[in-house]
Protein backbone atom coordinates (compact mmCIF):
# COMPACT_ATOMS: atom_id res chain seq x y z
CA UNK A 1 0.00 0.00 0.00
CA UNK A 2 1.53 3.27 -1.07
CA UNK A 3 0.95 6.12 1.71
CA UNK A 4 0.82 9.50 -0.02
CA UNK A 5 1.63 12.55 2.82
CA UNK A 6 1.96 15.11 -0.23
CA UNK A 7 1.25 18.87 1.18
CA UNK A 8 2.55 17.62 4.49
CA UNK A 9 5.59 19.18 6.02
CA UNK A 10 7.56 16.55 7.97
CA UNK A 11 10.31 17.31 10.48
CA UNK A 12 13.08 14.88 10.94
CA UNK A 13 15.61 15.20 13.60
CA UNK A 14 18.71 12.95 13.53
CA UNK A 15 18.61 12.39 9.59
CA UNK A 16 21.93 12.59 8.39
CA UNK A 17 22.44 8.96 8.51
CA UNK A 18 20.96 5.46 9.86
CA UNK A 19 17.37 4.85 10.74
CA UNK A 20 16.68 9.07 10.08
CA UNK A 21 17.86 8.99 7.05
CA UNK A 22 16.17 5.92 6.23
CA UNK A 23 12.81 7.37 7.16
CA UNK A 24 13.98 11.13 5.67
CA UNK A 25 13.94 8.98 2.13
CA UNK A 26 10.64 7.37 2.67
CA UNK A 27 8.62 10.44 3.77
CA UNK A 28 10.83 12.15 0.43
CA UNK A 29 9.02 9.14 -1.62
CA UNK A 30 5.52 9.69 -0.02
CA UNK A 31 5.92 12.98 -1.53
CA UNK A 32 6.42 15.18 1.95
CA UNK A 33 7.95 18.36 2.91
CA UNK A 34 11.12 17.53 4.57
CA UNK A 35 12.97 19.74 7.10
CA UNK A 36 15.62 17.67 8.35
CA UNK A 37 17.64 18.57 11.44
CA UNK A 38 20.68 16.75 12.48
CA UNK A 39 24.10 17.66 14.84
CA UNK A 40 26.10 16.51 11.58
CA UNK A 41 26.90 18.96 8.24
CA UNK A 42 26.08 15.80 6.26
CA UNK A 43 22.56 16.57 6.85
CA UNK A 44 22.46 19.90 4.26
CA UNK A 45 23.78 17.37 1.45
CA UNK A 46 20.89 14.49 2.83
CA UNK A 47 18.45 17.72 2.45
CA UNK A 48 19.54 18.63 -0.40
CA UNK A 49 19.13 15.33 -2.41
CA UNK A 50 15.89 14.64 -1.23
CA UNK A 51 14.39 18.45 -1.74
CA UNK A 52 13.81 19.05 1.23
CA UNK A 53 15.38 21.73 3.85
CA UNK A 54 18.55 20.89 6.17
CA UNK A 55 19.79 22.68 9.64
CA UNK A 56 22.84 22.01 11.26
CA UNK A 57 22.08 22.25 15.07
CA UNK A 58 22.28 20.51 18.35
CA UNK A 59 18.99 19.53 19.97
CA UNK A 60 20.19 20.16 23.31
CA UNK A 61 20.36 23.89 22.30
CA UNK A 62 16.92 25.37 23.03
CA UNK A 63 17.62 28.44 21.48
CA UNK A 64 18.95 26.60 18.06
CA UNK A 65 16.10 24.73 18.33
CA UNK A 66 13.73 27.08 17.99
CA UNK A 67 15.71 29.55 15.75
CA UNK A 68 15.65 26.30 13.62
CA UNK A 69 12.22 25.73 13.60
CA UNK A 70 10.45 29.38 14.01
CA UNK A 71 10.92 29.94 9.65
CA UNK A 72 9.29 26.28 9.16
CA UNK A 73 5.69 27.46 9.25
CA UNK A 74 3.14 24.62 9.92
CA UNK A 75 4.16 21.25 11.01
CA UNK A 76 2.17 18.58 9.85
CA UNK A 77 4.54 15.44 11.53
CA UNK A 78 7.57 15.58 13.68
CA UNK A 79 9.91 12.54 13.71
CA UNK A 80 12.17 12.73 16.90
CA UNK A 81 14.63 10.40 15.91
CA UNK A 82 17.97 12.12 17.18
CA UNK A 83 19.96 9.86 19.72
CA UNK A 84 23.21 9.10 21.49
CA UNK A 85 24.42 5.12 21.61
CA UNK A 86 26.79 4.50 23.58
CA UNK A 87 28.06 1.73 26.32
CA UNK A 88 27.96 3.00 30.56
CA UNK A 89 28.41 0.19 33.07
CA UNK A 90 27.78 1.50 36.10
CA UNK A 91 31.06 -0.14 37.67
CA UNK A 92 33.23 1.79 35.28
CA UNK A 93 35.99 3.54 36.74
CA UNK A 94 36.45 5.37 33.14
CA UNK A 95 36.65 9.18 33.89
CA UNK A 96 34.38 10.06 30.76
CA UNK A 97 31.91 7.79 32.03
CA UNK A 98 29.59 9.94 33.82
CA UNK A 99 30.02 12.61 30.82
CA UNK A 100 28.83 10.44 28.56
CA UNK A 101 26.24 9.28 31.07
CA UNK A 102 24.95 12.93 31.03
CA UNK A 103 25.15 13.59 27.31
CA UNK A 104 23.27 10.38 26.30
CA UNK A 105 20.19 12.01 28.70
CA UNK A 106 20.51 15.22 27.13
CA UNK A 107 20.01 14.25 23.86
CA UNK A 108 18.10 11.12 24.18
CA UNK A 109 15.66 12.75 26.54
CA UNK A 110 16.09 16.59 27.13
CA UNK A 111 16.65 17.20 23.23
CA UNK A 112 13.30 15.19 22.09
CA UNK A 113 11.37 17.36 25.60
CA UNK A 114 13.33 20.89 23.76
CA UNK A 115 12.26 20.20 20.16
CA UNK A 116 9.24 18.94 20.87
CA UNK A 117 7.87 22.14 22.66
CA UNK A 118 9.59 24.12 19.34
CA UNK A 119 7.87 22.19 17.35
CA UNK A 120 4.17 22.24 18.99
CA UNK A 121 2.89 25.92 18.75
CA UNK A 122 3.28 25.61 14.70
CA UNK A 123 0.82 21.81 14.98
CA UNK A 124 -2.56 21.82 14.65
CA UNK A 125 -5.48 19.04 15.39
CA UNK A 126 -4.57 16.24 13.25
CA UNK A 127 -0.74 16.72 13.84
CA UNK A 128 1.52 13.43 14.68
CA UNK A 129 4.58 12.94 16.78
CA UNK A 130 6.53 10.37 16.32
CA UNK A 131 9.91 9.41 18.89
CA UNK A 132 11.98 7.14 17.77
CA UNK A 133 12.37 4.41 21.05
CA UNK A 134 13.99 0.84 21.12
CA UNK A 135 13.60 -2.17 21.71
CA UNK A 136 15.53 -2.08 24.45
CA UNK A 137 12.83 0.50 25.99
CA UNK A 138 10.79 -2.28 26.65
CA UNK A 139 13.67 -4.55 28.29
CA UNK A 140 17.28 -4.32 28.78
CA UNK A 141 20.68 -4.60 27.88
CA UNK A 142 23.70 -5.04 30.25
CA UNK A 143 26.08 -2.21 29.90
CA UNK A 144 23.81 0.10 28.19
CA UNK A 145 22.12 1.92 31.21
CA UNK A 146 22.21 5.21 30.11
CA UNK A 147 20.91 4.27 27.00
CA UNK A 148 18.45 2.15 28.14
CA UNK A 149 17.06 4.23 30.38
CA UNK A 150 16.74 7.30 27.97
CA UNK A 151 14.59 5.37 26.02
CA UNK A 152 12.26 3.79 28.46
CA UNK A 153 12.26 7.79 29.27
CA UNK A 154 11.06 8.27 25.34
CA UNK A 155 8.20 5.48 26.33
CA UNK A 156 6.84 7.69 29.19
CA UNK A 157 7.35 11.14 27.43
CA UNK A 158 5.22 9.66 24.31
CA UNK A 159 2.15 8.33 27.18
CA UNK A 160 1.87 11.60 28.95
CA UNK A 161 2.28 13.65 25.41
CA UNK A 162 -0.33 11.58 24.02
CA UNK A 163 -2.32 12.19 27.22
CA UNK A 164 -1.84 15.93 26.98
CA UNK A 165 -2.03 16.67 23.70
CA UNK A 166 -4.96 14.25 22.68
CA UNK A 167 -7.23 17.18 23.29
CA UNK A 168 -5.59 18.84 20.58
CA UNK A 169 -6.14 16.31 18.08
CA UNK A 170 -2.10 15.12 18.01
CA UNK A 171 -1.50 12.09 18.60
CA UNK A 172 1.90 10.57 19.99
CA UNK A 173 3.01 7.26 19.36
CA UNK A 174 6.54 5.45 19.31
CA UNK A 175 8.68 3.25 17.09
CA UNK A 176 10.76 0.34 19.16
CA UNK A 177 13.32 -0.82 16.59
CA UNK A 178 15.22 -3.66 17.40
CA UNK A 179 18.95 -4.55 15.91
CA UNK A 180 19.36 -2.50 12.82
CA UNK A 181 22.69 -1.72 10.57
CA UNK A 182 23.95 1.60 11.46
CA UNK A 183 27.07 2.95 12.45
CA UNK A 184 25.86 3.15 15.88
CA UNK A 185 24.61 -0.32 16.09
CA UNK A 186 27.60 -1.47 14.31
CA UNK A 187 29.48 -0.01 17.16
CA UNK A 188 27.57 -1.30 19.64
CA UNK A 189 28.22 -4.46 18.67
CA UNK A 190 31.96 -3.57 18.71
CA UNK A 191 31.55 -2.44 21.98
CA UNK A 192 29.67 -5.83 22.96
CA UNK A 193 32.34 -8.34 21.54
CA UNK A 194 35.63 -6.70 23.03
CA UNK A 195 33.91 -6.27 26.64
CA UNK A 196 32.66 -9.64 26.32
CA UNK A 197 36.01 -11.20 24.87
CA UNK A 198 34.08 -12.63 22.04
CA UNK A 199 34.03 -12.10 18.12
CA UNK A 200 31.90 -9.88 16.50
CA UNK A 201 30.93 -12.68 14.26
CA UNK A 202 29.53 -14.81 17.32
CA UNK A 203 27.81 -11.94 18.98
CA UNK A 204 26.16 -11.00 15.70
CA UNK A 205 24.81 -14.71 15.54
CA UNK A 206 23.04 -14.36 19.09
CA UNK A 207 21.35 -11.55 18.05
CA UNK A 208 20.09 -13.09 14.69
CA UNK A 209 19.10 -16.05 16.98
CA UNK A 210 17.41 -14.08 19.70
CA UNK A 211 14.60 -13.07 16.44
CA UNK A 212 11.95 -14.73 14.71
CA UNK A 213 12.63 -13.87 11.82
CA UNK A 214 15.79 -13.90 9.81
CA UNK A 215 18.76 -11.48 9.04
CA UNK A 216 19.52 -8.21 9.82
CA UNK A 217 16.91 -4.99 8.73
CA UNK A 218 18.72 -1.75 7.10
CA UNK A 219 17.88 1.58 7.46
CA UNK A 220 15.06 1.69 5.11
CA UNK A 221 13.08 -1.76 6.55
CA UNK A 222 12.22 0.40 9.21
CA UNK A 223 10.89 3.51 7.69
CA UNK A 224 6.99 1.99 7.14
CA UNK A 225 5.60 2.10 10.52
CA UNK A 226 6.46 5.81 10.89
CA UNK A 227 4.77 6.08 7.63
CA UNK A 228 2.07 4.81 8.82
CA UNK A 229 1.17 6.07 12.22
CA UNK A 230 1.91 9.81 10.33
CA UNK A 231 -1.03 8.81 7.64
CA UNK A 232 -5.04 8.82 7.98
CA UNK A 233 -4.66 5.04 9.00
CA UNK A 234 -3.06 5.56 12.08
CA UNK A 235 -5.84 8.53 13.21
CA UNK A 236 -7.51 6.27 16.02
CA UNK A 237 -3.58 4.92 17.96
CA UNK A 238 -1.86 7.32 20.32
CA UNK A 239 0.13 6.70 22.90
CA UNK A 240 1.25 3.55 21.58
CA UNK A 241 4.84 1.60 20.86
CA UNK A 242 5.43 -0.31 18.26
CA UNK A 243 8.16 -2.70 18.02
CA UNK A 244 9.90 -3.50 14.69
CA UNK A 245 12.84 -5.91 15.45
CA UNK A 246 11.76 -8.89 13.91
CA UNK A 247 10.85 -10.88 16.86
CA UNK A 248 13.44 -9.93 18.92
CA UNK A 249 11.18 -8.92 22.08
CA UNK A 250 11.08 -10.90 24.68
CA UNK A 251 6.94 -12.22 24.44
Amino acid sequence: MAISLADKTVVVTGASRGIGLGIARAFANSGARLVLLADDPAVLAVAEELGGQGRVVDITDAAAVKAALQPVGRIDVLVNNAGLEAMTPVDSDNSDNERVVRRIVEVNVVGTFLVTGAALPAMRSGGRIINTASVWARGAEARFGAYVASKHAVIGLTKTWAKELGPRGITVNAVCPGWVRTEASMRSLHRIASADRRGEAEVMDDILDGQILPGLMEPDDVAGPYLFLASDLAANMTGQSVGVDRGEFPW
